[in-house]
């Protein structure tokens, strides 16, 4: 977020996107490197992943960011990395869905883990080429354009006429934060003087400034998101954690593709999600929390669907609602950094994901499992052992009463985009700290 603060929904929709196939890629090692043998997944979770965070440990630092809209090469390699991203997504799921109804030979597990390996690692020519041939900045090109004045022209001149005429810009571009606060503050003192505007002290940081913890606690903002968050991801979660008792209650013969669909889309959710709020927030200065309300219309169509018990309508019921479930991650991480800082972000986005063991306690464990152990106990009585259950009433309730919860989330969603569209009009319209004023560098 601090490293690309004009890319924010597009930096999470990649991240998320790789933790979204992370199981994939365990399951291809496990098959490929592993053997299918316990013990070593087992040593590589253990030695393998902590040494592998620590050699990269290094390369995870803060850089100085780029205020450059316009800047094409950065845009390049953002597209690069998402089209290599879904390339590996793609191909995660063929290979899973090979390997589960095929017979593979090891010489094909091992061939299927080596190019997964590749495509895993295609970002890294990103910073190679970077390194073999780095781009010259703006102002090195600009100087060869400058035309050269002679001495005696220039030192005749006034001292007064010698000042440039954007004074302090360059200061302005790479403090535009600071800078823009500043100017705006002075600009509401002019006008209060005027009395065109009447301020009123205000205790504490305003939207959009940088929050504590404890100060973004107390926000009504803070807590209509976490519940707009909690009535998608919390009811997605919980056909997530179900979903084979699902597909087998619908009559799917193999669930494993049922879980790699999910996967799949939940990934595709992630990447689309980051990048379509991305492009509005900046083009149109649309709230993003917009696009989690429009998902979660469509979980609730989605959850209709569910409760049918169709055959025919369960795959199609998996992808919407593997891509729902993606968009809401995408879409929560860039919208507390934007209304809450990057102050402590790390300690309000860990706050926010309390969501997913909340609702799968709520909606899964009490709810959907109470339910499907009283349907099964009927369909097989006198049966003490856990058996499953067949037909559309083992998940009925549940996804009614998940259809409910995300109407809920609908209309939380209408007031919580109403409160802060004022504050991304005010973050991404000119005159913002992403776009410096222009008479900011006049005076």
């Amino acid at each position: 977020m601090r490293n690309f603060p004009l890319s924010r929904g597009t930096v999470a929709g990649l991240i998320k996107g790789y933790v979204a196939v992370s199981a994939a890629v365990y399951t291809e090692t496990f098959n490929g490197m592993l053997q299918n043998s316990p013990a070593n997944l087992l040593l590589l979770l253990a030695l393998g992943i902590p040494t592998a965070c620590i050699v990269v440990m290094y390369f995870v630092r803060p850089c100085t960011p780029s205020l450059d809209e316009d800047n094409a090469t950065e845009h390049s390699h953002f597209v690069f990395t998402q089209i290599s991203s879904v390339v590996l997504g793609v191909y995660l799921m063929v290979a899973t869905i090979l390997g589960d109804t095929l017979k593979l030979s090891a010489t094909i597990t091992y061939l299927l883990f080596g190019i997964m390996i590749v495509l895993l690692l295609s970002p890294l020519a990103i910073p190679i080429k970077m390194t073999l041939y780095p781009s010259k900045p703006k102002g090195e090109k600009a100087s060869t354009i400058v035309p050269s004045y002679s001495t005696d022209s220039l030192s005749g001149a006034d001292q007064e006429n010698s000042e440039p005429l954007l004074r302090g810009s360059s200061r302005t571009l790479l403090n535009g934060t600071n800078d823009s606060d500043e100017a705006t503050d002075v600009d509401l003192l002019l006008a209060e003087g005027e009395g065109a505007v009447n301020l009123k002290k205000r205790r504490g940081p305003r939207r959009g400034d940088d929050f504590t913890f404890g100060e973004a606690l107390v926000k009504a903002d803070f807590w209509l998101l976490f519940i707009v968050y909690f009535c998608g991801v919390g009811t997605g979660v919980t056909a997530l954690n179900n979903l084979a008792q699902i597909g087998i209650a619908a009559g799917a013969n193999d669930t494993t593709i049922l879980l790699c669909l999910f996967g799949f889309c939940n990934f595709v959710g992630r990447i689309l999600g980051g990048s379509v709020s991305e492009y509005f927030v900046r083009s149109r200065m649309l709230p993003r929390p917009f696009w989690m309300m429009c998902t979660q219309v469509i979980m609730v169509v989605t959850f209709l669907l569910f409760a049918t018990g169709l055959h025919s309508l369960i795959y199609v019921s998996t992808t919407l609602l593997g891509i729902c479930y993606g968009v809401q991650f995408a879409v929560m991480i860039p919208t507390v950094s934007e209304l809450f800082g990057l102050k402590d972000f790390g300690l309000m986005y860990n706050f926010m994901l309390l969501v997913n063991p909340l609702g799968a306690f709520f909606f899964s464990a009490l709810l959907a499992g109470y339910i499907y152990d009283k349907e099964a106990a009927k369909q097989h009585p006198g049966v003490l052992e856990a058996s499953n259950c067949f037909g559309p009433d083992c998940f009925r309730v549940t996804f009614y009463v998940c259809a409910m919860v995300c109407c809920c989330g609908i209309l939380v969603s209408v007031f919580f985009i109403a409160r802060i569209k004022p504050v991304y009009q005010m973050l991404y319209a000119s005159g913002s700290f992403r776009h410096p004023r222009h008479h900011q560098l006049l005076h």
